[in-house]
């Protein structure tokens, strides 16, 4: 199995929420600092956009404009030279409500590979698209499973399956008749076959041929139609070199598909969905051999994992549980749970004093993503991130809540 650097899923789930912020006005700045690049001279362009900022008409506009930049540059002099891969800042005001409910949010980034341009925006939103092109995943596989009756042609990417088209041949199947009759009925079927091969071809070079990191064609179906297809001349040339397996499967259609991801997945071992179905097959297992070393719903895993019983952590990225914790300055008493959002509010009221001492407490709520990563760090726990792009990763979430645990050993007994 690949390992899934956490740092790059954190930038995932911190870019799809940076995506969703809009600000009331052009006021939300994005700075992106190429490696290598003097901060100095950043700086001083800055300065200049302060300048331009202060002769905004709009006052409320303009406040938030000025804040954001000054902001912006007490970050940067945090650093006292670029990093080595460049720096991005995203900074502004983002409303929680009516007017006037605006707050402040910086973020600050070193980015997972070097930033070439430098990019300096003022605008309704945070620009993202750099970043979010270093995190696409790189390389795509694609697919054709086929039999004389039609075609399917899917696109494997990252965590993504795209069945892209089907088309049909309208090839007739066996003729019962005899002599000349069946003869000629048997070469009208070829002929018939041929042109549904040649359409096959002409369909994979308009789907496939124009695709960056293609890393590999992969052909499928029941029966000698695939090699067939195969063997002819029927793929354009950068496509046929490209094929690295035939194989055969039981069915056409996308649930052929299916099953030929199934059947090589040694070959497609680097791809992320690959990587998360294997993960969830190895958790259906434990249930199935091993009940004793798995656990499931979300009070019990948590539990168990801020015991340090948890070798495995397995979370949906759509986990919709939230990180809420309650504290007492006054007496050092403090409580922290994953709960509903339904329940927040009552922890809330329960929690509001500290049942030691009766001071008021310090009540916070975060991300339980961000939350659950930072326990698994403390006890050495592997954590799999699973998205729900895989019909695995639907179910994981639907039907066991969104998280589960590999246990070291067996939980202790309630």
């Amino acid at each position: 199995m690949i390992t899934i650097s956490l740092d790059k899923i954190r930038l995932e789930r911190l870019l799809k929420e940076l995506k969703s912020k809009k600000g009331r006005g052009t006021e939300l700045i994005s700075l992106y600092i190429p490696a290598g690049r003097p901060l100095g001279d950043v700086t001083s362009s800055l300065r200049e956009e302060l300048s331009t900022a202060a002769n905004i008409k709009d006052r409320t506009t303009r406040h938030h404009v000025l804040d954001a930049l000054t902001v912006t540059l007490q970050r940067l002099k945090m650093f006292t030279s670029t990093p080595k891969n460049g720096l991005v800042i995203f900074a502004g005001y983002i409303p929680r409500g009516a007017p006037g409910s605006e707050k402040m949010e910086v973020y600050v980034i070193e980015p997972p590979e070097p930033i070439n341009t430098y990019l300096y925006r003022c605008d309704s939103r945070f620009h993202t698209e750099i970043l979010e092109e270093m995190t696409e995943e790189k390389g795509s596989y694609a697919i054709i499973v086929m039999d004389r009756s039609s075609a399917t042609f899917a696109l494997l990417t990252g965590r993504r399956l795209k069945v892209l088209d089907e088309i049909t041949s309208g090839v007739p199947g066996k003729h019962s008749a005899g002599g000349q009759s069946a003869r000629r009925f048997e070469r009208v079927i070829e002929i018939m076959a041929h042109e549904f091969y040649k359409r096959v071809g002409e369909y994979a070079q308009k789907l496939f041929s124009g695709i960056e990191d293609l890393k590999g064609l992969i052909i499928g179906g029941p029966g000698p139609t695939k090699n067939d297809f195969y063997e002819g001349n029927y793929l354009p040339s950068d496509l046929k070199k490209l094929v690295i397996a035939v194989v055969d499967v039981g069915y056409t259609g996308e649930e052929g598909v299916y099953e030929l991801i199934e059947r090589t997945q040694d070959i497609l071992e680097g791809i992320r969905y690959i990587h998360e179905r294997q993960v969830i097959q190895k958790f259906l297992e434990y249930i199935a051999k091993k009940e004793n070393l798995v656990s499931y719903g979300y009070r019990e895993v948590y539990s168990l994992l801020n015991q340090g019983v948890v070798d495995t952590l397995i979370v949906s990225e759509d986990l919709s549980l939230i990180y809420v914790k309650a504290s007492c300055g006054n007496c050092g008493w403090s409580k922290h749970e994953i709960l509903r959002k339904e329940d927040v509010e009552e922890f809330k009221r329960l929690y509001a004093k500290c049942p030691v001492c009766g001071q008021q407490t310090i009540l916070e709520q975060g991300d339980v993503i961000e939350h659950l990563l930072e326990v698994s760090k403390m006890y050495g726990t592997k954590v799999e991130i699973i998205s729900t792009a895989t019909e695995e990763g639907k179910g994981f979430l639907q039907s066991f809540g969104g998280i589960a645990g590999l246990l070291r050993y067996a939980r202790p007994s309630s």
